[in-house]
């Protein structure tokens, strides 16, 4: 039984939208799942990195800075941190040597998940390449069968050919060097 076709174009946008909206679910239900596989300590790498870098967090740590310094060198009240300031060095080298392994354990979560991504990407790009290049095979041989030749011969026939991923990696390394 031959295929259907939709006539009303208000059809194919529905079925493209449904398409499309089956896609955002999808990706919206592998971040959900990413979201809960995390561990407790990545859950507070991520939620202590999302604050400390945050504008509010700057702006509140810009304050309190300005503040200290100013009341250590105004003598408003007695200073208790007198220039050079030791006490807040200190403190800084404190906060810095805590944030800066915590932030890069959220990076290194985010970073991993950026790298599934891109894994899923390339065996979907992939997979695409290798349906397009059958679709293109096929194409051809209804042009044989129905005795059509097409415009451009060597193009087409070097489209059909089955793209080898290692060849291209080599061809973007060459071209890279240059």
């Amino acid at each position: 039984m031959p295929p259907s076709f939709p006539s009303d174009s208000n059809t194919l946008q529905d079925q493209a939208s449904a398409i499309t909206q089956k896609n955002v679910e999808t990706i919206a239900r592998i971040q959900h799942e990413a979201e809960a596989r995390r561990t407790w300590g990545e859950k507070v790498a991520d939620a202590f990195a999302s604050t400390v870098g945050s504008w509010p967090f700057l702006i509140i740590q810009t304050v309190l800075l300005a503040a200290w310094v100013t009341a250590n060198v105004l003598h408003f009240i007695k200073p208790w941190d007198p220039y050079p300031f030791i006490l807040l060095n200190l403190a800084l080298s404190f906060q810095a040597a805590y944030a800066s392994p915590i932030i890069m354990m959220s990076q290194n979560r985010q970073a991993k998940l950026a790298d599934e991504r891109n894994h899923l990407a390339l065996q979907i790009a992939l997979l695409a390449e290798q349906e397009d290049t059958e679709t293109l095979l096929l194409l051809r041989k209804i042009c044989t069968h129905l005795q059509i030749t097409p415009d451009s011969e060597k193009e087409s026939e070097g489209l059909a050919e089955k793209t080898d991923p290692s060849v291209l990696i080599e061809q973007i390394k060459k071209a890279t060097l240059k």
